[in-house]
């Protein structure tokens, strides 16, 4: 098995990030919501240009995941207050399954806030994906109910952070 590593993506990914992300999501059911989701998730190029778009890639440069790193008044935060960075579309291939991929990227981006001086890393995640819920309590994310919220009717959105330390 190959080492992954995980880097900012180049614009020759662009691409390939946003299908493993469009194969995620239709896998998992979440463009079928009728709120248009679906050109959110193709558009990595906006993601690309406004935020920081990280890649797990394997040592030919395949593209296995990718993550999008906003931070906190910037176009593509959601939930993030002042101080907070956020992360946002998390996906990994399924080629990548089983290989650490998703928290691979998550360690990334906690590891971007440290690099930033953020105080706090925060998400929000479909209430379904207990796969993902499970990965953010590992790595010691709380629930932030406060921030929880509905993009469209019938689907709930909760809120996690986990605190730097700085």
């Amino acid at each position: 098995m190959s080492e992954v590593t995980v880097r900012r993506a180049r614009a020759d990914e662009v691409a390939a990030t946003a299908e493993i992300a469009l194969a995620v999501y239709r896998a998992e059911g979440l463009l079928d919501d009728g709120s248009g989701y679906e050109a959110t998730v193709r558009d990595a190029a906006t993601r690309y240009e406004q935020a920081e778009l990280l890649v797990a890639v394997d040592d030919t440069d395949t593209v296995l995941g990718s993550v999008t790193v906003a931070a906190s008044g910037t176009p593509l935060a959601q939930i993030a207050r002042d101080g907070e960075l956020e992360f946002r579309m998390l996906s990994r291939s399924t080629a990548a399954r089983g290989r650490g991929v998703g928290e691979l990227l998550t360690r990334a981006v906690i590891e971007r806030a440290h690099e930033l001086g953020r105080t706090r890393v925060v998400l929000c995640v479909i209430d379904q994906n207990a796969h993902a819920i499970r990965l953010y309590r590992k790595l010691g994310f709380v629930r932030l109910p406060e921030r929880d919220w509905q993009p469209a009717p019938g689907v709930q959105l909760i809120a996690f952070g986990l605190d730097t330390g700085r």
